[in-house]
Parts: structure tokens; sequence; C-alpha cells
């Protein structure tokens, strides 16, 4: 699983490095009185338009029957696309330039995540799902700290973006060189209708994971968008992207405690349940930190307490996600549904981040608010009957 870990890795370092750094200091260049909000506009829409292209591209690509398989198109298309937009980024020089970047990018880059998800139900029995799930999780918070780590290392913009571009073109290749698109099913699934899209969300369990993972990106996400400004202004940190990356390595360092121990114990034990209230609750306690230690030592702490939990609920949830899937021949359109979930709450996310930091009271609201919406999704959680 090497070649499907480094393109799940290339992918959130592509996501995550802009996202939680990069356009934050081209708009301090840019406009520093408006930088809060032009963010919320930027990321916004690059939110929207991932909430769109997730499950559609997912569903055609469950729908594609040409002799490159299902899959290997939008893995292709998606990489070469997600790097055109990366160096759109790269020269950006005004904020309707880096709205157009970003957009591309998430439209890319979904397209690209659909088709890399559905390898789990594609080829993994679900006796080891977990586990690969704790390296795609793996992945995710790596991938933030390659992706800022390496960037800041690059003095010029362009090469920064340009970096993040080449690296996923390289995992995608070796991905799609090494590895079998699994074949099509002799019954090929409905066709594509808005009722179909919203069928998935009819069946009990699929609709609670779906809210309870929203709720927990939702939390997540109001905790770290705003991470770069928050150690700049609240905390006072002189450089605050080398202090966004010190905080992705102390969550990186718990979540390679947790990530694959937490998965191969949910596979071993047969239990699923347990394991994401848990992680949940762990989550809720570094927002909370965060909230009421608002200092450099308290920021890493937080960081810790939110990449160990992190780590288990990224490996089991979605091993939890792919049990309760209501249909095998449109996994990839029903995990697109189920990623949606992560991307509705990011389409206002930074928009509510704004509106805290500017009139609601400042971080210290902004950070309970989430920990509450976390602890709720941890409520949740236990009205799934379906598993374990």
């Amino acid at each position: 699983m090497l070649p499907y870990t480094l393109a799940t890795l290339a992918m959130w370092m592509a996501f995550n490095a802009p996202g939680q750094v990069l356009i934050g200091q081209q708009l301090i260049t840019l406009d520093e009185a408006h930088k809060e909000a032009n963010l919320a506009l930027i990321l916004g829409v690059g939110a929207f338009v991932s909430l769109l292209a997730n499950p559609l591209f997912g569903a055609l690509s469950d729908r594609a029957r040409g002799r490159l398989g299902r899959r290997r198109p939008y893995l292709i298309g998606g990489a070469v696309a997600a790097t055109a937009g990366l160096l759109l980024l790269g020269v950006g020089e005004s904020v309707p330039v880096l709205v157009a970047g970003w957009g591309l990018t998430q439209l890319a880059l979904n397209a690209y995540q659909a088709a890399l998800t559905a390898v789990i139900p594609d080829r993994v029995p679900p006796s080891q799902r977990a586990t690969v799930s704790g390296l795609a999780g793996l992945s995710q918070v790596l991938g933030t700290i390659l992706g800022v780590g390496l960037t800041g290392a690059l003095p010029v913009m362009l090469a920064k973006y340009a970096l993040l571009g080449a690296l996923l073109l390289l995992a995608m290749l070796g991905f799609v060189l090494t590895s079998r698109d699994p074949q099509a099913p002799a019954t090929p699934p409905a066709p594509l209708t808005l009722a179909g899209f919203l069928s998935p969300l009819r069946h009990r369990d699929f609709a609670l994971a779906w809210l309870t993972r929203g709720l927990v990106t939702l939390g997540y996400a109001l905790g770290t968008t705003y991470l770069l400004y928050f150690l700049r202004d609240r905390v006072g940190l002189k450089d605050p992207a080398a202090g966004v990356f010190q905080a992705n390595l102390a969550a990186g360092g718990a979540l390679l405690l947790t990530v694959l121990l937490g998965g191969v114990l949910s596979d071993r034990l047969g239990r699923r349940k347990v394991f994401v209230i848990g992680s949940t609750v762990v989550i809720a306690a570094g927002l909370l930190t965060l909230a009421l230690l608002p200092t450099w030592p308290g920021t890493l702490a937080a960081a810790a307490l939110m990449g160990a939990g992190f780590g288990v609920y990224l490996a089991v949830d979605v091993a939890l996600i792919t049990e309760v899937l209501p249909s095998a021949h449109d996994s990839a359109r029903d995990l697109g549904v189920i990623n949606v979930a992560l991307t509705l709450p990011q389409t206002f996310a930074p928009a509510l981040c704004a509106l805290f930091v500017t009139s609601l009271g400042g971080y210290t609201p902004l950070f309970l608010v989430a920990a509450v919406i976390t602890l709720i999704s941890a409520a949740l959680v236990q009205g799934i009957r379906g598993v374990r």
C-alpha cells in the first residue's frame, strides 16, 4: 500500500499547505487590513466547489467504462488540473486570481480524492479497513507537516506551489503505474439523478455517519482555519508560519502514536463506535485547551491532543463509514456524499471564524463553540446501529 499512501500524502500536501499557510501569507502581503475577510472568501469558494465536485466525480468514476478503467482517468486528470491550479495560485497577485486558482485546485483535487478514496471499498476487506484508513489518516497529518515544511524552505511563492504540483504528479504516476484498476461490475449503476445523490441519506446509519463526520469536521475547521492569524495576532509569535509548522509537528507526533494502533485495535476487536467516540472527545479537549490557554505552550498541548484524537478518528471513522455504505455499485458516489460532510462545514467555517474574530469576542468563544460542536458529534455516534 506504499503507492496508495504516497498518493494520499501528496494530495493532502496540495490541500493543506495552501489552505493553512500559503494563501494566508499572500493575503498579508496583498491587503493586511482585510486578510480575515479575504481568506474567508477564498476558502469558502474553494469549499463550495469541492462540495459539488466530490460526489459528482465519485459518481462519474463509478460509471466509467473506458480502457483506462473507472478510477485512473480521474486520478490522472485531477492531478494534472490541480497542478495548473496551484501554478495559478503561485502567480496570483490579486484576490480574484487567488479565488480562481483555489477554485480550480479544489475542483481537480476533489476529482482525484473521489477516485482515491474509492480504493478502500474497492480492494480492502472490511477486517483490514481501519488499518488501511489509518495509513490514509497518517498521510493527512504528515502531508500538512511536509507541505508546510518544504514550502517554507523555498523563498519564492511560485516555487512553493510548483513543488506541491510536481510531488502530486509524481505520486499519482507511482500509484497509477503500480496498481490495477478494479473491473467494473457487470451490472452498471443507475443513471445519475439528483434523487440518486440524495438516496444514501435515506439510510439511517449512513445519515448519522454523515452528520457526525460533518460536526467533527466543522469543529476541527473552526479550531485550525485561522491558526496562522491566531498565532500572529493573539499569541504574538514573530514567525507564525513556523509556528503552524511546529504545531503540526506536535500533532503529527501524537498522531503517529495513535493512528495505526487505533486502526489495528479496532480491526482486531471488531469495534468501531467506542474508538470514534473516545477520539472525538480527545479532539474536543484540544479545542478547549486552545480556548483556555491561548499561549504558545497551550497551542502545542492543544495540537498534541487534537493530533492524538484525530489519528484514531481518521482510521476508525472511515472504516465505520465503509461498513454502512448503502450500495456496493455506487461506493465512490456514496463516499463522495460522505465527503460533502468534510467540505460543507469548510464552506462556511472561514466566514464563521472571521465573524467570531472580528465581531463576536475573538478566538476564545470561537474555540469554545468548536469544542461543543465536536462533543455533540460524539454523543450522536452512539445512535448508529449497524456497527458495533
